[in-house]
């Protein structure tokens, strides 16, 4: 078949794990075209460079700014606004000279693929966590505010319609709509081949780099941390920053002690799946991040919190244990639900 897969640019773990989905639809022949926004488009053509079958586009798509762990809400608004004019003739000349008559479209969240598809009346299927925001009945103590009625009502408006949705979760609430599967989450192959041998160190991942106020922090505890998310190298007494790697990075989560991070889906479920217990404090204004991070802490695989607290990380870190309950499993659910929906269209 000839597909169309649409790929969110913004952070990294739409990029990896749309990596570990293109990797098995060209093992099954099919050829795909490729949009993608932001740093996941480097990755991924760099990632797929001489592939046959597979041709990576670049389009335009929102950015967030951040402030500290909080999402910097106007100045995220002013930036995309000014950008605007030339994002989106960039992205009305990519669809012009799009001659790829697709049999199908895949999503990971994202619009300009969704909107291809509606177009021209080619299924769409949604592969992302988001929906399940949406698409799933929540426990009372994990929606208790007015936020969560603000993110289902802003999920529902993305990407309506699609012939299917597939949930990538590895917390399991019951579904209330028809066409939702929900599937474990999607995990690399460096993942899967990983084996948990729990060490001295504690892994720490920041989305943005404007959280520089953690560093001070982490150097007033007695523990050495590995922190990404700065995008740069450099060792700074017990806190040594590391640059993006995929093999370094799984490396490091495999023989954390624990892992201090955002509320992101993607480390979540890697650290989930490699039983690493995860404090979790949640980008300020991603409600998404917030729901991760609940059923994270009410399932027992880890803490929520709302800040970075010195003592409480101290006591999470000295307290966690070498590994949670969590039953690992692959892919294969995701590949198998997948094809079935490829062949029924």
């Amino acid at each position: 078949m000839r597909l169309l897969y649409g790929v969110v640019g913004e952070g990294m773990g739409h990029a990896t794990r749309s990596r570990v989905v293109l990797e098995h639809l060209l093992g099954r022949g099919h050829t795909v075209r490729v949009v993608v926004s932001g740093r996941a488009h480097a990755f991924l053509s760099e990632r797929f460079a001489g592939r046959p079958g597979i041709r990576i586009e670049q389009i335009e798509g929102l950015h967030m700014a951040y402030e500290g762990n909080a999402v910097a809400l106007g100045r995220s608004v002013v930036e995309n606004l000014g950008k605007a004019p030339a994002s989106l003739a960039r992205n009305l000349a990519t669809y012009a000279r799009m001659d790829f008559d697709a049999d199908a479209v895949v999503s990971d969240f994202e619009s300009w693929a969704f909107f291809f598809g509606i177009n021209r009346l080619t299924p769409v299927i949604s592969i992302d966590n988001m929906q399940i925001i949406n698409r799933c009945e929540h426990p009372d103590a994990i929606t208790d505010d007015t936020n969560f009625k603000l993110a289902k009502a802003a999920v529902k408006l993305k990407l309506p319609g699609a012939r299917h949705y597939l949930i990538t979760t590895f917390f399991r609430p019951p579904v209330r709509k028809e066409r939702t599967t929900l599937v474990p989450p999607i995990l690399r192959p460096e993942v899967l081949a990983a084996r948990r041998e729990p060490g001295k160190h504690v892994l720490v991942y920041q989305t943005g780099t404007a959280n520089e106020a953690l560093i001070p922090l982490l150097q007033s505890l007695p523990w050495e941390f590995r922190l990404y998310g700065m995008r740069r190298d450099a060792v700074l007494g017990n806190v040594v920053l590391r640059d993006f790697s995929e093999q370094g990075f799984v490396d490091d989560l495999r023989t954390a002690r624990a892992v201090v991070a955002g509320g992101g889906f993607s480390l979540m479920g890697e650290a989930v799946h490699l039983q690493v217990p995860m404090y979790s404090v949640p980008l300020e204004g991603q409600y998404e991040q917030e729901l991760n991070a609940r059923y994270l802490a009410m399932l027992g695989y880890g803490r929520y919190a709302r800040t970075f607290e010195r003592d409480a990380i101290a006591d999470f870190v000295e307290t966690a244990p070498e590994r949670t309950g969590y039953i690992p499993r692959d892919n294969s659910e995701l590949f198998a639900a997948l094809d079935d929906l490829l062949a029924s269209v």
